[in-house]
């Protein structure tokens, strides 16, 4: 508990004290009490750097990122123990509705499922926890939690990277565009563009009274492009736009965007939360901005009356992802630093986009972001449409498929996938490295390229 904390408790104690015992006994009270909370911050303290001194002797901190990782958060995800049983992983609840008292009140909190569900319940306190939030709400899919933010936005304007997902580009520009809801497309790696995009925005919905939200991806899909989260929402507040942050491709494990500054932190909860591609889920996470009430407020209303909830099985299996997301970010991570580097220095590759590297021209910028892990994402380049094409059907362990963020490695030709009308190179490969052994997945790049070498 930290000192800060304890203070105000005991004032608050002072305060409630004071008007029952009266004030002497109170502050009596209130320093015994505060004394007491001291004494146990400092134990905890010291406990604290007897573990960091002990992980240091031995050589383990680094390795271990606890600090960086939030291990131990993640690890007890939604495991408070089962009231009724004991049980330490959460029960599911499958009901679609709850008794009513007779007084016709719903006692327990819990009326209909398509409002509130005790397992998404404890999906949702343990996605906010994780990304530092104050509350979330957990979709049916990525997609339907973006759409859920950009319905409350109709009338206003959203200002998006250049490389942004496919998926939200074409639900903007085919659904939300129609229905007056403007866009603008930057690179949002140029904070010199960020500005002038949400000025010019800001100004244009102004007398329509709508509201700005500047949207970001870090790293972006697929060029893997990163801004300065921080900097980003500090321009974006000036002008009294709103920052969401899709944070999909790190994950809570490796980036906290709401720490930065952002309002709002969207997730595809499919892809690393989830982790072993059995699921389809989304969530949105609020800060504690007033932006954030205020967006959050409506967006859960659109999924009260809309109904696109994530069910309580996936809840679940979402809660027993988070759990384990740590351990599996982490050799994500190493993996993806390996494979990138081995891809940097092939000859049949033109270009590799991982912030890892420190030839990325992010690189300083995501470090700040993300400490030693930079996700298990990557794309890279090869010299033709054939090559890239040839490459991904030679690959033997890795699979070809959409998504990411699972156990296996998957390979995918991102323009075939996204059409004709794609702003992704057709000679970029995505990859989302697995965990396997990073010398099998090494060796079987390697062996693919060569196939392409030849």
């Amino acid at each position: 508990m930290e000192l800060e904390r304890a203070v105000r408790l005991a004032a608050r104690l002072l305060i409630a004290l004071a008007a029952v015992r009266g004030v002497t006994k109170a502050i009596k009270t209130a320093v015994y009490v505060l004394r007491w909370l001291v004494g146990a911050t400092s134990r905890e303290d010291a406990a604290k750097e007897t573990a960091k001194r002990f992980l240091n002797g031995n050589g383990l901190l680094k390795d271990l990122s606890t600090e960086n990782m939030q291990a131990t958060t993640l690890a007890h995800a939604g495991c408070e123990p089962c009231a009724a049983t004991g049980a330490l992983s959460p029960p599911i609840q499958l009901a679609s509705t709850y008794e009513r008292a007779q007084n016709l009140s719903y006692p327990r909190g819990f009326s209909y499922s398509r409002e509130k569900n005790p397992t998404r319940s404890r999906l949702e306190d343990a996605l906010a926890t994780a990304d530092a939030g104050v509350d979330a709400a957990a979709f049916a899919s990525g997609s339907a939690a973006a759409n859920a933010v950009f319905q409350t936005l109709v009338g206003g304007h959203v200002v998006m990277p250049d490389d942004v997902y496919y998926g939200n580009r074409q639900l903007l520009h085919t659904v939300f565009g129609p229905w007056g809801l403007g866009t603008t497309t930057i690179d949002a790696s140029n904070l010199d563009e960020v500005r002038k995009a949400v000025k010019e925005a800001a100004a244009k919905v102004r007398d329509a009274q709508g509201r700005v939200l500047l949207w970001l991806e870090t790293p972006s899909n697929p060029n893997l492009k990163i801004t300065d989260i921080r900097r980003a929402c500090e321009i974006a507040h000036e002008y009294g736009a709103a920052v969401l942050v899709d944070a999909t491709w790190f994950s809570p494990a490796v980036c906290r965007p709401i720490e930065l500054g952002c309002d709002l932190v969207l997730h595809s909860v499919t892809k690393y939360i989830g982790g072993h591609s059995d699921l389809i889920g989304g969530a949105v996470v609020a800060g504690s901005t007033p932006l954030a009430t205020e967006l959050f407020a409506r967006i859960r209303s659109i999924q009260h009356y809309g109904g696109a909830v994530l069910a309580p099985f996936d809840c679940w299996l979402a809660l027993r992802g988070m759990r384990s997301l740590a351990v599996r970010m982490a050799m994500h991570s190493r993996n993806g630093l390996a494979v990138a580097q081995f891809l940097d220095s092939h000859s049949a590759v033109t270009r590799v986009f991982y912030p890892g590297l420190e030839s990325h021209p992010g690189h300083e910028i995501a470090k700040s972001q993300v400490k030693d892990n930079f996700g298990g994402m990557l794309s890279f380049l090869v010299a033709t449409e054939q090559d890239a094409i040839k490459l991904t059907a030679t690959m033997q362990l890795a699979k070809r498929g959409t998504s990411l963020g699972g156990t296996e490695t998957l390979v995918e030709h991102r323009s075939s996938v996204e059409g004709p009308d794609s702003q992704t190179p057709k000679t970029l490969i995505r990859v989302s490295v697995g965990l396997e052994a990073a010398e099998d997945i090494i060796s079987d790049f390697a062996q693919a390229l060569d196939s392409i070498s030849r």
